[in-house]
C-alpha cells in the first residue's frame, strides 16, 4: 500500500496562486493539502475511512486507489506564527496572514446595526433610492433586505465594494466577517491584488486553508477580535466542515433564489484615490443589465434601489453612493439645483484648482452639469467621511491624501460628463474608451498635480558633451542639419545651466538662452532664429500637440519672412527635445519645399536591428491605421537620420535609444532605477509615435495650409481612429505582457512629469 508522502513533497514546491497582495507572499510556502483534495477524506468518491494507528486509509468506490495521509507531513508544509511572544502560535493563511474580525461596535457611528442590520446604514437625501452601509453579518444582511422590501423597494441591486477578501465564520447563531491581515498592518485591509486575481477566488482558496487547519487542529481555528489590547486572543472558532465558512458571494448572492428582483455585484473600489477606468466600466456594465436604469425604460417605472457596502460604510461606500446618485439623477432629471462641491472635504483652493481648468474644456458650459454635481451631496454622509489630513507621517502623507481626494473628485466630474454624453445613448461607449476619446482630461491631471523637479545643480549628469563640441563651438553637443543652416546645441552655452535669482537649488534652469555661440554669430549674423528652451515640461515627457503647433507656426513665419533663415534649437542637453524640435522643423521644411529622394532601405544585420529601425509592434499598429502609413514612417526615419548623423546611443538617435534604454532597465540592479529606465523608454517610444502622427497631419492637412491645429486634428481625427486607445496600451509587447505595469496607461504615464523625486515648489495652503 503506497502513501502520499512523496506526492506531498512534490506539490509543496508550488507557491500560493495569489502573490500580488500588499507586502507580497512567501513563495516557499505551499497551499498545503489542497492538492490532496482529489483523494482526501472528504472526497465524494470515498466509500469509507478505515482508521489505524498510522494514518487514515481512504478506500474509493472502485477500490483501485488507496492513500494514507500523514498529518505530520502535512503540518511541515504550513507556516505558523503568532502576534506576540505572549500569544498562542497557530497556522497562517496564505503563509502569512492572521484572520481578524473587521467590524466593531465603535465603527457604527449612526448606531443602525440593531435597527437596520448593518452599521452606518443610511439613504441619500432627496428621496434618491441610494443606500450605503458598513459590513453586516449574515443575519444582519437578511434583516436589511426585509427592511428594504418593507419600505417598498421591490427591485434592489446590491454592490459589495470591498477589494479585499472577506470570509464569514460561525459565531453563535450567525456568521460574522473576518479578513486576512498582515502582522505589521493589523488595522489595514489587503490591497493591490495581482493583475487578473479576483477576491472571490482568493476567498475560496483561504476557505480551503482554514478548513484544512481546523482538521489538523482538532476542529478549531484561531481568529482575532481585539487587535488593540489582545485580551483573550486568539480566539478559537469551531469548524466541522466547509459549510461553517462562507465566502462573500454565498452571503450576498443566495437571496436571489428567494427574491427574483434582487441582484448582487462585486465592484471593488479603492480605499484612496479614484477608481480605475476598468472599475468604472464594470459599474456601467452592471447598469446595462438593468433595463429599469436605461433611457428606454418605462417612464412610469421606478428605478431600483442601489445599495453600496464596504467595511465601515464610509469611504468606499460614499464613493459608490456618489456614483449611484449621479446615475439616478440622469434617470430622473431633477430640477436644476445650485452648484455645490463634493463631499470629500477638500480645501476650496483645490476645488478651484480643478474647476479653473474645466471651463476651458467643453462641459462646464452645460447648465445641467453643475446641477448634477449637487447630487453627490445628497448622499447622507458621515461627518468624518475622510480621515484627517494632519497627524501621522508629516506633510508628505498629508499632501498625498489631499491629492488622492482631488484625483477622486476629478474623476467623478469626468464620470458625470461621460453620463451626459453616453446615458442617452445607453452607454454606447465604455468609460475607458470614452476617456481615450478625451485625452485632454489625462493631460489636465498633470496641470493639477504639483510640479516636482529633479534635484540637481549642474547639468553635467544629464548633458555630457558626448559630441565633443564645447571647445570648438562653445556649446555641448552641437550639431547641424546637413546642407542647411539649422543647428542643435545644448542650452545656455555651457553644460552647467544658470539658475535664476530666488529659484531653489535643484530647480530646472529658467527660460531663456545665452547668447549664440560666436561661430554661429559669425555665420548667420542677425538672421538666425533661436528657439529654446523647448516648451516640453520635462527632459523625457512626450511633447503635447500644442508644442508641435508652436514649432510649426514659428518655422512657417520665419521662412515666410526670409527663406534662408537659420534656426538654432536648444534644450538642456542638446539631445532629446532638441532632436524632436529639429525633426519637426525638417519635416515642415520638406512639406513646404520638397522631400529629398528616399534611398533604398538598408539591410542591417546587428542585434535588435528590427527595433533600431523603429519596427515595434505598437508603432506598426499606428502605421497600419494611417493612410500611406509606411511612407509616412520612412519620412520620419529619414528626418531622424538627417538630424542625428550617426546612430549610436552615445550620439542620441531616437530610434536607437528606445531599445537601448529598455535593455538597460532590464539589467538594472535597483528597482527604482529599473522603473525609471522603463518609463523613459516608454516616453521615447511615445515621442517617436507622435512624430509619425505629426507627419501624417502635415500630409493630410496640407491642402488647407494646416489651418486646423495639430491638437484639434488629434482630437477630431486621430482620437476617433483609435490612436489614443493604442497609446493607452503602450509597451513592448514583443518582450512582455503590458498588463503587468501601470505605466502602459495614459493615466499614469503622463502623470510622470519627471523621473526623479524632488522638493515641491511651494506649499499647500
Amino acid at each position: 500500500m503506497g502513501t502520499t508522502a512523496s506526492t506531498a513533497q512534490q506539490t509543496a514546491v508550488s507557491g500560493p496562486p495569489f502573490e500580488g497582495l500588499q507586502g507580497g507572499m512567501e513563495d516557499h510556502h505551499s497551499l498545503s493539502i489542497h492538492s490532496f483534495q482529489a483523494a482526501g477524506p472528504h472526497n465524494s468518491r470515498a466509500k469509507s475511512i478505515i482508521t489505524n494507528k498510522v494514518a487514515p486509509v481512504v478506500i474509493t468506490y472502485n477500490c483501485k486507489e488507496e492513500f494514507q495521509i500523514h498529518d505530520e507531513v502535512l503540518k511541515a508544509h504550513y507556516t505558523v506564527g503568532r502576534i506576540s511572544e505572549s500569544t498562542q502560535e497557530h497556522y497562517l493563511v496564505q503563509g502569512r496572514y492572521f484572520m481578524v474580525r473587521d467590524v466593531s461596535g465603535k465603527m457604527d457611528v449612526l448606531n443602525t446595526t440593531g435597527s437596520c442590520g448593518a452599521p452606518n446604514f443610511r439613504q441619500a437625501r432627496g428621496g434618491q433610492a441610494v443606500f450605503g452601509m458598513g459590513q453586516p453579518s449574515l443575519a444582519g444582511f437578511q434583516r436589511l433586505l426585509q427592511k428594504l422590501q418593507g419600505d417598498g423597494h421591490k427591485e434592489c441591486i446590491f454592490f459589495c465594494v470591498r477589494e479585499e477578501p472577506v470570509l464569514f465564520l460561525r459565531l453563535d447563531d450567525d456568521f460574522v466577517s473576518y479578513t486576512p491581515r498582515d502582522k505589521q498592518r493589523l488595522r489595514e485591509n489587503l490591497r493591490a491584488l495581482s493583475p487578473g486575481a479576483r477576491p472571490e477566488s482568493l476567498e475560496l482558496a483561504i476557505r480551503k486553508e482554514i478548513h484544512d487547519f481546523a482538521q489538523l487542529g482538532e476542529g478549531t481555528y484561531h481568529v482575532y477580535h481585539d487587535i488593540e489590547h489582545f485580551r483573550d486572543e486568539p480566539r478559537s472558532v469551531r469548524i466541522q466542515s466547509e459549510d461553517d465558512i462562507h465566502v462573500t458571494e454565498e452571503v450576498y448572492k443566495r437571496p436571489i433564489f428567494l427574491l427574483p428582483s434582487y441582484r448582487y455585484h462585486r465592484l471593488p473600489l479603492p480605499e484612496a484615490g479614484a477608481p480605475l477606468e476598468a472599475q468604472f466600466d464594470a459599474f456601467i456594465g452592471f447598469l446595462r443589465e438593468s433595463p429599469s436604469l436605461l433611457p428606454l425604460r418605462d417612464p412610469s417605472g421606478t428605478p431600483p434601489a442601489l445599495v453600496f457596502s464596504c467595511q465601515t460604510g464610509i469611504g468606499r461606500t460614499n464613493l459608490g453612493m456618489v456614483l449611484g446618485t449621479l446615475v439616478l439623477s440622469h434617470c430622473r432629471r431633477p430640477v436644476p439645483l445650485t452648484f455645490d462641491v463634493l463631499c470629500f472635504k477638500l480645501p476650496s483652493s483645490f476645488v478651484f484648482c480643478v474647476l479653473r481648468f474645466f471651463p476651458a474644456l467643453m462641459f462646464c458650459s452645460k447648465s445641467s452639469f453643475r446641477a448634477d454635481i449637487r447630487a453627490s451631496r445628497d448622499c447622507h454622509l458621515i461627518p468624518f467621511s475622510s480621515p484627517p489630513l494632519q497627524g501621522n507621517g508629516g506633510p508628505e502623507p498629508q499632501q498625498q491624501k489631499t491629492l488622492q481626494s482631488l484625483e477622486r473628485y476629478f474623476y467623478l466630474i469626468a464620470f458625470n460628463y461621460y453620463l451626459h454624453e453616453q446615458y442617452p445613448l445607453a452607454f454606447a461607449l465604455s468609460f475607458s474608451r470614452w476617456m481615450c476619446g478625451h485625452p485632454e482630461l489625462y493631460r489636465l491631471q498633470v496641470k493639477v498635480n504639483p510640479q516636482r523637479v529633479p534635484f540637481q545643480v549642474a547639468d553635467e549628469p544629464f548633458s555630457p558633451d558626448v559630441l565633443s563640441t564645447a571647445r570648438e563651438m562653445d556649446v555641448a553637443n552641437f550639431r547641424r542639419v546637413a546642407k542647411s543652416p539649422w543647428h542643435g546645441p545644448a542650452c545656455g552655452g555651457r553644460e552647467g545651466a544658470p539658475r535664476g535669482a530666488g529659484v531653489p537649488q535643484g530647480s530646472p534652469p529658467p527660460p531663456g538662452l545665452g547668447a549664440l555661440p560666436l561661430p554661429l554669430q559669425e555665420e548667420h549674423g542677425r538672421g538666425a532664429c533661436t528657439l529654446g528652451p523647448l516648451p516640453s515640461p520635462s527632459l523625457w515627457c512626450p511633447s503635447a500637440p500644442q508644442d508641435f503647433e508652436r514649432l510649426l507656426q514659428a518655422v512657417k513665419e520665419a521662412l515666410a519672412k526670409e527663406p534662408s533663415t537659420g534656426f538654432v534649437f536648444s534644450c538642456l542637453s542638446g539631445q532629446g527635445r532638441t532632436t524632436t524640435a529639429m525633426v519637426v522643423a525638417v519635416l515642415t521644411l520638406w512639406h513646404i519645399t520638397a522631400f529629398p529622394e528616399m534611398g533604398e532601405e538598408e539591410i542591417v544585420s546587428v542585434p535588435d536591428a528590427k527595433y533600431t529601425k523603429g519596427e515595434f509592434e505598437v508603432v506598426m499598429k499606428v502605421v497600419q491605421l494611417l493612410p500611406d502609413g509606411h511612407r509616412i514612417k520612412k519620412e520620419v526615419d529619414m528626418a531622424l537620420d538627417t538630424v542625428s548623423e550617426t546612430m549610436t546611443p552615445m550620439h542620441y538617435h531616437l530610434r536607437e535609444i528606445i531599445i537601448c534604454t529598455y535593455r538597460q532597465g532590464k539589467t538594472a540592479k535597483e528597482e527604482q532605477e529599473a522603473r525609471t529606465l522603463y518609463l523613459r523608454s516608454l516616453q521615447y517610444l511615445e515621442r517617436y509615435i507622435f512624430l509619425i502622427l505629426f507627419n501624417a497631419y502635415l500630409h493630410l492637412e496640407k491642402p488647407g495650409s494646416w489651418q486646423r491645429p495639430f491638437s484639434v486634428w488629434m482630437l477630431e481625427v486621430a482620437a476617433k481612429a483609435g490612436v489614443y486607445e493604442i497609446l493607452n496600451h503602450l509597451g513592448f509587447t514583443e518582450f512582455e505582457a503590458i498588463e503587468d505595469t501601470s505605466l502602459s496607461r495614459l493615466r499614469y504615464r503622463w502623470r510622470e512629469r519627471t523621473l526623479s523625486p524632488g522638493p515641491f515648489l511651494g506649499d499647500f495652503l
